[in-house]
């Protein structure tokens, strides 16, 4: 039951950062080139939410995959 919740844990996150990433996308019609996007982006605490879910749900998987 406990990997179920991390691996929910983990999907909230990514999507979180997934969403906060394309939200910040507005930013390119705007005339904001693709550097100076990824150099805002990297700066954004909840741009780093995408990975660590991807990570941490692999990790539940690949990790327990009987107890999923």
């Amino acid at each position: 039951m406990g990997y179920v919740f991390l691996f929910l844990i983990g999907f909230g996150l990514a999507v979180t950062g997934g969403v906060s990433i394309i939200g910040y996308m507005n930013f390119l019609p705007a005339g904001v080139s693709w550097a100076e996007y990824f150099i805002f982006i990297k700066g954004r605490i909840e741009c780093y939410f995408l990975p660590i879910g991807i990570i941490i749900m692999a990790f539940v998987i690949y990790q327990f995959p009987n107890r999923f």
